[in-house]
């Protein structure tokens, strides 16, 4: 075993821990079997999962146990953490949807082959089977409301009259994961971010009352940008982790234009660099910096999609904004900010740019595999060309092979 915890540490993921000195001689002595839950919420994870994500990957890879719960049970319900109103209550067919193409998401960062495989578990294989009056006079009866209340998120839900009473049962669902993992695979430790800290606490406590055990909760910070954003956010939207919902272009993207002051600390967060190598990079100034961007978003994009398709998007990166010339002199204009927030569809952008003579000619190029938009082919003739396609204060055009025009975003 390897020493986890300092890595986990070193890396800049713990915020929080229960009880860190028993946590690291348990972690240094055995080998400890680790969970995080994920509600199927939509079809896809996004990047807001990663950092659980890789907690998890870095505690395998030390020879450790990972376990994933994706919550058909509690995605009934719906985490009302950090919500001001309710949750869309899902169906089950929704619920069930949105689970089918998760587990090769989390593949690319758990191996659930080989000797120490990670287990994906459907919390609604035991939840569900749940009879309701057994469930409140064997787990709800360890729990207090005074105790509920101490929750940030009840506490001013209740203030505000918006808590629902299905909400309220969500801590007592998730704590009871904890306790079945630690029943059913000798689970004793939940990571997740910071703002599941109570919900994970309430499982250590219902562990030790139910069964006299000890249990860890491991919290890492909630990810912010140096402008103060939520990581992973973009105008559009979040970034997800399907390639059919965020290209693997966007996705390199996103990564490329990480503000310089999150370089370093992304790259030790969202890659498996060595730290000697990430501190090297955090060190680059000015046009230097690029290097460290470039190894960010190649790293991050063949993580999640692959060694293929982070070849291509650098590449496509490369040759789009600056690599080899092509686009850096190609014509220019200016258009105002606010009329790409508006939308515009890109049959007409293709004529003003010139790209086209006419909107029938634009059409035409569109629907035989001609006009491309930031390095991607489009074949949608509906396409609007809006402010997720703004790259580097600009979006690039491009008819055929050779014929490209930079629209300046001012």
């Amino acid at each position: 075993m390897t020493d986890v915890f300092d890595t986990l540490k070193e890396r800049g993921f713990i915020f929080l821990v229960s009880d860190e000195e028993r946590l690291r001689a348990a972690l240094d002595r055995e080998q400890v079997t680790a969970y995080a839950g994920y509600d199927p919420t939509a079809p896809s994870l996004h990047m807001g999962h990663l950092v659980s994500i890789m907690m998890l990957a870095h505690l395998q890879r030390a020879g450790h146990r990972p376990i994933v719960v994706v919550g058909g049970g509690t995605g009934m319900v719906g985490d009302p953490t950090d919500k001001t109103e309710m949750r869309k209550l899902l169906t089950i067919e929704e619920i069930q949807a949105n689970m089918a193409g998760l587990r090769p998401q989390f593949g690319r960062y758990l191996s659930f082959d080989g000797d120490k495989p990670a287990v994906m578990l459907n919390n609604a294989d035991w939840l569900l089977p749940l009879g309701y009056l057994e469930f409140l006079r064997d787990i709800g009866r360890h729990f207090t409301v005074n105790q509920l209340l101490q929750h940030s998120t009840y506490r001013e839900r209740v203030e505000a009259g918006s808590l629902n009473f299905i909400e309220v049962n969500y801590v007592l669902l998730q704590a009871y994961d904890f306790l079945h993992l630690h029943r059913e695979y000798g689970c004793t430790l939940q990571v997740g971010g910071a703002d599941q800290w109570f919900n994970i606490l309430a499982g250590t406590e219902l562990i030790r009352r139910v069964e006299g055990g000890q249990a860890f909760a491991l919290v890492a910070p909630l990810i912010m940008t140096a402008s103060g954003g939520k990581m992973g956010k973009t105008a559009a939207g979040s970034v997800w982790l399907d390639p059919v919902l965020t290209s693997p272009y966007e996705y390199y993207q996103y990564w490329i234009n990480t503000a310089d002051a999150d370089v370093e600390r992304f790259l030790a967060l969202f890659t498996f660099l060595d730290m000697e190598e990430v501190r090297r990079l955090g060190r680059l100034q000015g046009a230097d910096l690029r290097e460290a961007k470039e190894m960010l978003a190649f790293e991050a994009t063949k993580l999640t999609h692959g060694e293929q398709a982070a070849e291509e998007a650098r590449g496509a990166s490369r040759a789009l904004f600056g690599g080899d010339g092509q686009a850096e002199g190609a014509p220019a204009s200016s258009m105002d900010a606010r009329r790409i927030a508006a939308g515009i569809e890109l049959a007409d952008l293709l004529v003003e740019t010139g790209l086209a003579p006419s909107k029938r000619a634009a059409r035409d190029l569109i629907r035989q595999g001609g006009a491309y938009l930031n390095g991607e082919r489009v074949d949608a003739l509906d396409t609007l060309v809006n402010e997720r396609h703004v790259q580097d204060g600009a979006v690039l055009l491009r008819a055929g092979k050779k014929r490209y025009h930079r629209v300046i975003v001012e």
